[in-house]
């Protein structure tokens, strides 16, 4: 008994271990240094959550329900896209006051998400600093795996993005999401799956943290300039 409890605990160990190290590959291909054409897009961290900054003019030539809605926010040349559980992402009150709900969303499986789409003046990579923000320079067809994926969370109403909440003024407007939030998917996991559709690998069961999301861009480019050496 005392050895099959010890081969079950090795067995789960193993297990456990090789979920953590799982990578999704990517496509090193589809990340460029330069290219005349790439596209540059920022992840931003705030400490536990990221967005991406995208330039609003790349994210809506190529139409589609994803541009349809960028094009109905404020005006602003760049777009932070974020994404989160309905309501605490949406509920503008300090985090202290938001802690009852937050262990909602981690532990009560299958709540509804959102994609907040929040217009920006300026480059808003400028408020961060170098320690909270990294810079992809994404191939066409590495913005439009990115762009994709983003636009395949979206839930639609008739081909259009349903909106749930717009911030008044030329503020986040939030947009349903057909994917569900909790501890099991974060919203760190969302942008990374969105990343690895841009051509990055990721480790989806690490991926729960801001600090992965950016250790994810700093390995990709430690492999790009080991390619080029």
């Amino acid at each position: 008994m005392t050895r099959a409890v010890a081969l079950l605990a090795a067995g789960l160990l193993g297990l456990v271990a090789a979920l953590w190290t799982w990578t999704r590959p990517g496509d090193p291909a589809l990340i460029p240094t330069s290219a005349p054409d790439r596209v540059t897009v920022h992840l931003l961290n705030n400490g536990f959550h990221t967005d991406l900054a995208v330039p609003r003019a790349a994210l809506e030539a190529g139409g589609g329900p994803l541009a349809q809605a960028s094009r109905s926010v404020g005006p602003g040349d760049w777009i932070l896209i974020g994404w989160g559980d309905a309501r605490y992402f949406t509920d503008p009150r300090p985090m202290e006051h938001r802690i009852p709900d937050g262990l909602r969303a981690f532990f009560w499986p299958g709540n509804p998400s959102v994609i907040m789409l929040d217009p920006q003046a300026d480059d808003p990579s400028l408020r961060f600093p170098a320690d909270r923000r990294r810079t992809l320079s994404l191939s066409p067809q590495a913005f439009a795996g990115l762009h994709g994926r983003i636009e395949q969370s979206m839930a639609l109403t008739g081909g259009n993005p349903r909106l749930v909440l717009a911030r008044p003024g030329p503020e986040a407007r939030f947009f349903a999401s057909r994917e569900h939030f909790w501890i099991g998917y974060l919203c760190n996991s969302w942008t990374a799956r969105v990343l690895n559709a841009a051509g990055l690998p990721v480790r989806p069961m690490r991926a729960v943290t801001a600090g992965e999301i950016m250790a994810t861009i700093d390995r990709t480019e430690l492999d790009t300039a080991a390619r080029q050496d």
